[in-house]
């Protein structure tokens, strides 16, 4: 084996690590829902993904997810909320507000309708 291939496997390693961390193993801090009036809310464009993907919020009080669909692909079209038993169709353009009121703390995960985004409200 020459220098170059082992350079090349160790290269090929790190990033191979580099991702899978990025993806399975880093710990991201979610974004937190402003709260006004009795209610937290919060904006989420969806657009390639969730921005944000984790929002964080206070169980007990209600919650008004705002999406705004800024692309025409055909799997942003509906966000799914399996935990909550729920689903909402997302027109282009549109912001759509998804509402509900959190009694447990936990993870309630939300995606898209083929399951290629996806996201979660972290209740505290």
């Amino acid at each position: 084996m020459s220098t170059t291939q082992i350079v090349v496997d160790i290269l090929t390693a790190l990033a191979i690590g580099l991702v899978a961390w990025y993806f399975w193993f880093s710990r991201r801090e979610g974004v937190e829902a402003a709260a006004a009036n009795g209610v937290q809310e919060i904006q989420i464009k969806v657009k390639g993904g969730y921005d944000p993907d984790i929002i964080t919020v206070k169980r007990g009080m209600p919650v008004r997810l705002l999406f705004h669909r800024m692309e025409s692909s055909v799997c942003s079209e509906m966000v799914i909320f399996d935990k909550l038993n729920r689903s909402t169709r997302l027109p282009e353009g549109e912001t759509v507000a998804v509402e509900f009121t959190p009694e447990q703390p936990g993870e309630i995960p939300f995606q898209c309708q083929m399951g290629m985004l996806r996201g979660k409200v972290v209740v505290r």
